[in-house]
């Protein structure tokens, strides 16, 4: 029994270090361009860390919600640049005030696994990308929304993300 446990554990630990894809709710990574995948069945969303303080995050292309103005922020150049728009955002932190952060607690998604990063998930391969959950009009058909979820709107094909209070969107 024991011997059976062990080598179960030990399997699926190698098959976890060596796939270098993920795929969330889904069987599969579809495209071999893809480092995280999300299933499109289920009208969900990806929600970003809740940052309250972004002094110490300087990783170019970090995605956070700075809860200190309730806003969906990427950075680059140094620099952050808001995707909310909007200035009602809100949000309840109350959850996680009392938690002690684990400082070193990390992800890594791909073959670059010696990648020395402060993010919390990190997809590391240089030439894979994520793919955001996909949900057609997710301002209608997401029904309790997350302050910070982030996903791809198949209907008007563009970025969404919602701030606690209303959606945005972004086009290229």
């Amino acid at each position: 029994m024991k011997t059976n446990i062990l080598t179960s554990l030990l399997l699926m630990a190698a098959a976890i270090g060596i796939k270098s894809q993920v795929a969330i709710g889904k069987a599969s990574v579809t495209n071999n361009s893809v480092s995280l995948e999300f299933s499109d069945a289920e009208n969900k969303g990806l929600i970003l860390p809740y940052i309250e303080n972004k002094s110490g995050i300087t990783e170019n292309g970090s995605v956070i919600f700075d809860n200190s103005d309730h806003k969906v922020k990427y950075l680059k150049d140094n620099s952050w640049f808001d995707l909310s728009v909007d200035t009602t955002g809100k949000s309840d932190i109350a959850i996680q005030t009392t938690k002690t952060e684990l400082t070193t607690a990390k992800t890594t998604i791909g073959t670059n696994t010696a990648m020395d990063s402060n993010g919390i998930l990190v997809l590391s391969d240089a030439n894979k990308a994520m793919i955001l959950p996909r949900v057609a009009s997710p301002h209608l058909n997401i029904i309790n929304p997350a302050p910070g979820m982030m996903v791809y709107d198949t209907t008007k094909k563009q970025l969404a993300v919602y701030n606690g209070t209303v959606w945005s969107f972004w086009k290229p």
